[in-house]
């Protein structure tokens, strides 16, 4: 808002002090710069603009990187260890890492093959709670 603000004075600071003299006979003198064409350039700015950041937008959350499923890295899952730190399962193929990520630093913890027992998704076995099992089955029943 107070972009706009300022934009709109120096709109102002901007046009011509001869235009609002008169002239002689009570003519005015022509302006070189009016209002509605100032203002045309004003909006065609902020229009470009707009398109910069929608289409800004519209990469990062579609992008190359989101839009196929899988990859060669899936996540598997996380767990805060502080406010800041985390360790984090990473399956690359058929192995599992566990990585430790702080603010500014990430390092491989400790590497494993992929357990036989894991299931298809790639995802650890995990007991899943009672109310999960019940709204598995509530969805189902939906679809």
């Amino acid at each position: 808002m107070i972009f706009l603000r300022r934009l709109g004075l120096q709109a102002l600071l901007l046009l011509p002090l001869s235009a609002f003299a008169a002239k002689e006979g009570g003519e005015s003198i022509p302006s070189a710069v009016s209002f509605g064409g100032m203002f045309q350039v004003v909006f065609s700015l902020l229009l470009v603009l707009a398109a910069i950041a929608g289409t800004a937008w519209l990469l990062k959350r579609f992008g190359p990187s989101q839009l196929g499923p899988g990859g060669a890295m899936k996540v598997l899952g996380g767990v805060a260890i502080g406010p800041r730190e985390r360790l984090v399962l990473v399956e690359v193929g058929d192995t599992w890492l566990i990585v430790g990520v702080a603010q500014g630093h990430v390092s491989a913890v400790h590497s494993m093959a992929r357990p036989p027992e894991a299931t298809e998704r790639g995802a650890p076995n995990v007991v899943s709670s009672p109310f999960a099992e019940r709204l598995k089955q509530m969805l189902g029943k939906q679809n």
